[in-house]
């Protein structure tokens, strides 16, 4: 996604992150902010009030009496292999953003992430699923006048196809501006890793997989994450919205190929459905995940997987070993 409307409240008060158990993975959600109710009909328009009116489960988690979507921008933090992982840095805090709701925002992601048992200084990896602005806000923070590194121990990988379509791209002076002060502060320090992801996925990590999941940007990535006979799957832009579910080809205005993204999703779906594979969605509201189940002649349902409290890793300040 790249881009809502008017402020939103930031969250003042962090509550305990949910958590999902995977085989033996705990996955945490990290709140940043819920998005403002203008972005529903910006970013999804074919959603209109009559189709949600069309597909009741999505109240009262995902909609609203009068049709009106619910998204939040959210992260998702775990521990494989003695690694702690973070899937996407969203908006981030105190950024110079054309869009209202993102602009010089001040959330408290970082003390729920270090409450969830990550510190900024503990985390190995960091996994951008893409180069859109409120996906990658967290990479760098404010120190001295400088953006620096948020999370100076870790590597920060994403798809190679990715770097290379928004390198050769003619930005805008507002992705002009994100680039300067969240991704190529990030490049300049030695911390990006440029990963090559065929189309069978990479493995980053022992139970950790990048899928290429196409059209919403060219290198689009969702994460796969398998423990045991468990597994999950964490979106990315790859599905905004549950509503996607039960209509995979209602397409996001931010899509680069709409046509390649709905197909993307369609695979992804027919792929999830009925496996038992918890769905993780970094837009989605709580509570943000779910069993996908078939529903229809060629629609989906989502079954809400309430997370729990969670247990919190003893958080790790020291730095990593190579």
């Amino acid at each position: 996604m790249d881009r809502p409307f008017a402020p939103t409240s930031p969250m003042n008060t962090p509550a305990p992150a949910p958590a999902w158990t995977v085989g033996e993975l705990t996955v945490h959600r990290i709140d940043e902010v819920p998005l403002p109710e203008a972005t529903g009909p910006w970013l999804l328009p074919a959603a209109t009030p009559e189709v949600v009116d069309q597909v009741p489960w999505l109240r009262p988690d995902f909609a609203d009496d009068a049709g009106v979507l619910h998204l939040a921008s959210q992260s998702f933090a775990f521990v494989a292999d003695g690694r702690r992982v973070l899937v996407d840095t969203g908006i981030g805090n105190g950024k110079p953003r054309a869009n209202p709701a993102w602009n010089d925002l001040n959330s408290n992601y970082l003390t729920r992430l270090s409450a969830a048992g990550f510190p900024p200084e503990s985390v190995d990896l960091v996994v951008l699923t893409h180069l859109h602005t409120d996906h990658v806000g967290w990479n760098t923070r404010a120190e001295g006048g400088t953006w620096r590194p948020t999370f100076p121990n870790a590597r920060y990988l994403t798809a190679r196809t990715e770097w290379d379509h928004w390198a050769a791209a003619d930005l805008d002076e507002a992705r002009q501006q994100m680039f300067r002060d969240s991704v190529r502060p990030i490049r300049e320090a030695g911390l990006l890793d440029l990963v090559d992801v065929p189309d069978e996925g990479t493995t980053i990590a022992p139970g950790v997989r990048l899928l290429p999941t196409p059209g919403h940007t060219p290198g689009h990535l969702a994460v796969q994450l398998r423990s045991g006979t468990a597994g999950a799957l964490i979106t990315g832009d790859a599905i905004h919205h549950p509503v996607q579910l039960a209509h995979p080809d209602i397409t996001s205005c931010a899509d680069v190929d709409p046509r390649q993204a709905a197909a993307t999703r369609r695979q992804l779906l027919a792929s999830l459905a009925d496996t038992g594979t918890l769905l993780l969605g970094t837009h989605f509201p709580a509570p943000s995940s779910g069993l996908v189940v078939r529903s229809g002649s060629d629609g989906y349902r989502l079954s809400p997987a309430p997370g729990g409290s969670g247990h919190h890793p003893e958080p790790r300040t020291s730095t990593p070993s190579a």
